[in-house]
């Protein structure tokens, strides 16, 4: 199997693709700075990668490359959790996803022969947020600005099926491993200063990386696979669940919560992604029969604190 990957050098697109190269398969990657996807990739312990220079809101020669792919996986788009929301920043992370999308669409379009599957990367944003309210696959639209983000970023994708190409869309949880949001949450608890972030009754619907990628890779490989599938673990938990799970495994107290108005200043606007949340449950994804290696938070974290 050949796929081409955006956002290939990022948190759950390194993990792709050592994962596919480990199991032989061919991987494109396309990316903006070629430099960087060398060092992250070096040929000696990549031989199946080939990096291929990446623009989004363009049209040049990194489409063709499509034409030779079996699948393709779109996973690029501007960090939403980093740094204040300013007119300018919630612009670009927009146009990261809704441009590129459509660029990537296109591509595919245009390709001859035509890749079999797109696998589109959206959030659980989509939702909106909400302490008391439950979400599936089949809830309606939130309508704050990460919700749309979110419809722009799946409208686009959707136009792929005008090409007869499946399509699989996966809204990604937060995703815990060695880095990501993890790994900004260690140090405090290292120093002994862990706990809740903010009232610690928010929701946190997470997903370990290795079973994220272990979707994709079902997403990339089975045809009946399509639509829109939660890419969340089967058991969300509360802020405060996860403090103290995490202090249990890290053998660190868990008491000493972080205030709202603390990353309020930090990240403004932002700051709704760890101050809000929803309660996720991938009900089409247990539907068709995956199965988690780490279903559970303290599974999970052991895994990768330990």
């Amino acid at each position: 199997m050949k796929v081409a990957i955006t956002g290939a050098t990022g948190f759950v697109g390194s993990r792709l693709v050592q994962r596919l190269q480990g199991e032989g398969h061919k991987i494109v990657v396309l990316t903006r700075n070629t430099t960087f996807a060398q060092k992250v990739f070096p040929s000696e312990a990549f031989p199946n990668v080939e990096i291929v220079a990446y623009t989004p809101n363009a049209s040049d020669s990194w489409q063709s490359v499509i034409a030779s792919c079996d699948g393709v996986v779109n996973l690029a788009g501007e960090p939403i959790g980093e740094g204040r929301w300013t007119p300018e920043r919630k612009q670009e992370i927009l146009n990261s996803r809704k441009l590129g999308t459509q660029k990537i669409v296109e591509a595919i379009a245009n390709a001859n022969p035509k890749t079999s599957v797109l696998i589109n990367a959206s959030a659980i944003g989509y939702y909106g947020t909400s302490e008391t309210a439950t979400f599936d696959e089949t809830s309606q639209s939130g309508n704050d600005f990460l919700a749309q983000v979110c419809q722009a970023w799946e409208a686009e994708a959707g136009k792929v099926k005008d090409a007869g190409v499946r399509l699989v869309i996966l809204r990604f949880g937060i995703v815990l491993g060695n880095g990501g949001a993890l790994g900004k949450m260690i140090p405090p608890f290292k120093l002994f200063a862990g706990g809740p972030i903010g009232s610690g009754r928010q929701w946190f619907s997470w997903i370990h990386v290795d079973d994220l990628v272990n979707l994709i890779l079902q997403a990339l490989t089975k045809p009946e696979i399509e639509g829109v599938y939660n890419a969340t673990a089967p058991n969300p938990v509360r802020m405060a669940d996860l403090s103290q799970t995490m202090g249990q495994v890290m053998n660190r107290p868990s008491w000493l919560p972080v205030p709202a108005f603390a990353i309020e200043a930090l990240l403004g606007d932002g700051a709704i992604v760890v101050l809000e949340g929803q309660q996720v449950i991938p009900k089409r994804t247990v539907q068709t029969g995956f199965e988690y290696k780490y279903p559970n938070l303290q599974s999970a974290l052991t895994q990768i604190l330990t």
